[in-house]
């Protein structure tokens, strides 16, 4: 599906479906809406008078006037006003592409939602509208082989002032390369284990860099031995596929350093996690897929990477594994070896992310020297208990860097939560056979996981991000369909805007 900005008159295009929004309590449109109003005799008015449509967030309505060009209206809440946010902006977008695809419109037409009586930045209105439509409009249909609602051919964003279409222009189509990002890394956190191998993901992760003018290395089991990647090793060698460390690179020079420090963003790539002998329960082991997410949202950010004019380099670590039991499986109690010599004794097989990050955390700081590293894991359970789903663990001793990460949530949609991880977490991890545990008690349990990795991240400007709860979602309100959400993509994209903008 395309997103397009067009100039000219929403009340004369032609469409399948044309979209406005409509203010809680509104009894008289204007503007766009108010013009769409006129050119349908006031369909619109005679429909806000009968009280069936409030304006309410996520509330929308389908009309079907018998006079102008447009063949359906959708109104769309966007709540009180005075209290428009970008996300709400781009909640409507994309609660008005999802309406239009379960109607089979065919194409939309609509506006820059809040950019005008919404009080909103145009141009950051017209990136989250854009963002919005492309993921209402998603839909995992791989393996479907049931006719399905056909997908929309294009979505317009019409604006009749020519300078300001002009201005917004590069941001409708920066929104939909972020949008087409994040419905990437949707795609393959839904692709079964069986088609996403660790090997799989490498020959993804080599795709999208010849694409994207990136550069990808896949290390595998000898490399990863011979450098001391026990941890990762460890994980994966309970699968016949075997792991792998995938390392993805932006603006790094052909002798490989740059002189500008480079950004560093790791993701967890565990494509199928049975908990290995600490064998999971049966019920909801089939959502394990999805334990890949962290690796998903870095393929998703590095695909979009080219919309950013970075000033320095970028790389993206993906320590990947399948966390099987099998005859060579870790077993609790046996002792694995990190890259940077530390001895860990598995007392969990099934907190087994911890192991690959702590492993990609040591490889970011012998080989890159970085500005900055965040990593994102679907970590553990108990960030969904502090959180709920609607926001991420954020872990860091940095308080710039907490703040900058949250900024950018706030703008993307995609928001984070501070919680603890002081030194006084680390005792409990503590091994009486090894250095460190990978386990340790339940209570506190996402800020010991995080306690864990900062013993690795030691001498790095660090954060991690606790993605367990975010990751998928039951709802269909702004995906466009339940499952996996692509979280973290637009985020990290922010988050990396603003360093340069600061650099």
């Amino acid at each position: 599906m395309d997103v397009v900005l067009r100039r000219g008159d929403l009340a004369t295009r032609t469409a399948g479906a044309v979209a406005v929004g409509v203010f809680e309590g509104t009894k008289r449109v204007s503007g766009a809406a108010g013009a769409l109003d006129r050119a349908t005799r006031g369909a619109i008015t005679a429909f806000l008078k009968t009280g069936d449509f409030s304006g309410r967030p996520d509330e929308t309505a389908v009309l079907y006037p018998a006079t102008g060009k447009a063949r359906r209206v959708i109104l769309v809440g966007l709540g009180v006003p005075g209290t428009m946010t970008l996300h709400r902006a781009r909640v409507a977008a994309a609660l008005a592409a999802n309406r239009a695809r379960e109607l089979k419109a065919g194409t939309l037409a609509t506006i820059v939602h809040g950019a005008g009586s919404g009080g909103l930045d145009p141009l950051a209105a017209a990136q989250a509208c854009a963002e919005g439509a492309m993921l209402g409009h998603y839909r995992h249909t791989a393996y479907r082989t049931a006719p399905t609602l056909p997908a929309l051919k294009r979505v317009e964003i019409v604006e009749r002032d020519a300078a300001m279409a002009a201005r917004v222009k590069p941001a409708i189509a920066r929104g939909a390369a972020w949008g087409e990002a994040v419905c990437f890394a949707r795609d393959l956190a839904a692709t079964p284990g069986q088609d996403l191998t660790p090997d799989d993901l490498g020959r993804r992760a080599k795709e999208l860099a010849r694409a994207t003018g990136a550069k990808a290395h896949v290390l595998a089991v000898h490399e990863l031995e011979r450098i001391g990647l026990g941890g990762l090793l460890g994980v994966g060698r309970g699968s016949v596929h075997p792991p792998r460390l995938i390392v993805l690179e932006h603006g790094i020079g052909a002798r490989g350093r740059s002189q500008a420090p480079p950004l560093v963003v790791i993701g967890k790539g565990v494509t199928f996690d049975t908990g290995g002998i600490s064998l999971k329960p049966r019920e909801n082991m089939h959502k394990m897929k999805y334990d890949m997410s962290g690796a998903a949202a870095v393929l998703g950010f590095f695909q979009a990477l080219p919309t950013l004019d970075l000033p320095f380099p970028v790389v993206g670590l993906i320590p990947t594994a399948e966390n099987m039991p099998g005859g060579r499986a870790l077993k609790p109690g046996d002792v694995v070896r990190m890259m940077d010599g530390t001895t860990v004794e598995v007392t969990n097989t099934d907190a087994e992310g911890r192991l690959l990050l702590g492993d990609a955390l040591c490889y970011a700081r012998r080989n890159y020297s970085p500005r900055a590293v965040v990593d994102l894991a679907t970590l553990t359970g108990s960030v969904g208990i502090a959180l709920g789903p609607h926001a991420a663990g954020l872990f860091t001793d940095d308080d710039a860097m907490a703040e900058a990460l949250e900024r950018a949530g706030l703008a993307s949609g995609e928001r984070l939560w501070r919680l603890p991880v002081w030194d006084d977490y680390l005792p409990s991890m503590r091994s009486d056979t090894a250095d460190l545990v990978n386990s340790g008690p339940r209570e506190g349990g996402a800020s010991l996981a995080a306690a864990f990795l900062k013993h690795f991240a030691r001498g790095l400007r660090w954060a991690h991000l606790d993605i367990a709860s975010t990751a998928w979602t039951n709802s269909s309100r702004e995906a466009g369909s339940t499952g996996p959400t692509g979280f973290g993509v637009r985020l990290l994209l922010e988050w990396a805007r603003n360093e340069a903008a600061s650099a």
